[in-house]
């Protein structure tokens, strides 16, 4: 049965390395639903988070294979109950300009932020697990998107455990 599940990396901050992952996936015929990355602390080190959907088989050839890279220098399931996912999203919402107070009521019920207001249009940041994301956008369509951008997954597991830590590859 095919589940999405979540891989967490920890990879050299160098040009190529995102080609060579990517590759990774597009040889085997394997999809990338959500790709996260960014430099960690140490600007050498960039981590990702790539959610993809495959059976049980898939799962462990991909944390496999990925570990074999070698600008890869840990690769780890995120297990769903053992971490943490959010999204996050900017979007641009058509306003009416008679008072935009129904749509900052359902910015501020998903927890978000307004961070830019025109005449016709508010520009919105919300954080939150994919599901919610996608039920924000669901009652956004409505109102008219001029415009959304999405980060992809961003996970941490759970706990004081450091599962992907910088400080045991350097």
């Amino acid at each position: 049965m095919s589940e999405r599940f979540t891989i967490g990396l920890i990879v050299s901050n160098h040009f190529g390395v995102l080609n060579r992952i990517a590759g990774l996936y597009s040889k085997r015929g394997y999809n990338i639903d959500s790709l996260a990355v960014g430099v960690t602390e140490d600007p050498d080190i960039s981590r990702m988070t790539i959610v993809s959907t495959g059976d049980e088989y898939i799962r462990s050839q991909v944390v496999k294979q990925l570990n074999k890279l070698h600008d890869v220098k840990l690769a780890v399931l995120l297990e769903e109950d053992k971490s943490l996912s959010v999204e996050h999203l900017l979007i641009k919402i058509k306003t009416n300009g008679d008072g935009n107070s129904g749509i900052a009521a359902l910015v501020n019920e998903y927890g978000g932020k307004i961070l830019d207001l025109g005449s016709n249009f508010l520009v919105a940041d919300v954080t939150g697990r994919t599901e919610r994301i996608n039920e924000f956008i669901g009652k956004c369509v409505p109102l008219g998107i001029l415009e959304l951008c999405r980060s992809g997954n961003l996970a941490l597991s759970v706990g004081t455990e450091k599962v992907l830590n910088i400080n045991d590859f350097k």
